[in-house]
C-alpha cells in the first residue's frame, strides 16, 4: 500500500476524532452532604470522612474528688468510686512518675536496665542504617 496513502487516511480519521464529541465520559457522584450541616474533615487516602467528636469535660468538683471520670466506657453505670490510700498496695505509692532514670544510675542486675540497654542499641542502629547508602 502506498504511504502517502496510508498518512493521508490516518491524517482524516485524527481530524475526524478530534472534532467529535467524546462519548465515554466518567461523571461519578456528588459526595453526600454532611448531616444536620457541620462540616465533616477528610482524610484523603486515609479513609473516609470523619465527624469530629467533642467530649465534655467535667466540672462538678465533688464528682472529681469523689470518682475516676472517665472511667465508664458503657452507656449505663457510673464511674468507679475512689477508695481510701490503705485499701490501695504500697507500690503504687512508690512508683517513679517524675522523671525517666538514666541508664547510669539503673542497677546493671537489674532487668529493667538490660531492656533499657537494648532499646537504646536499637535506636542507635535504626539511626546508622538511616546514614547507609546503597
Amino acid at each position: 500500500m502506498n504511504v502517502s496513502l496510508l498518512s493521508s487516511a490516518f491524517n482524516i480519521l485524527r481530524t475526524r476524532s478530534s472534532s467529535m464529541p467524546s462519548i465515554f465520559l466518567r461523571q461519578y457522584a456528588k459526595p453526600a452532604a454532611a448531616p444536620g450541616g457541620k462540616k465533616l474533615k477528610k482524610l484523603g487516602k486515609l479513609g473516609p470522612i470523619i465527624e469530629k467528636k467533642e467530649i465534655p469535660v467535667e466540672t462538678d468538683v465533688n464528682k472529681l474528688v469523689n470518682y475516676v471520670c472517665g472511667s465508664n466506657i458503657y452507656k449505663t453505670g457510673e464511674d468507679v468510686k475512689l477508695k481510701p490510700d490503705s485499701e490501695y498496695p504500697d507500690w503504687l505509692w512508690k512508683m517513679n512518675v517524675e522523671r525517666i532514670i538514666p541508664l547510669e544510675e539503673l542497677d546493671p542486675n537489674s532487668k529493667q536496665y538490660w531492656r533499657r540497654l537494648r532499646k537504646v542499641a536499637l535506636r542507635r542502629n535504626n539511626q546508622l542504617s538511616k546514614l547507609k547508602k546503597f
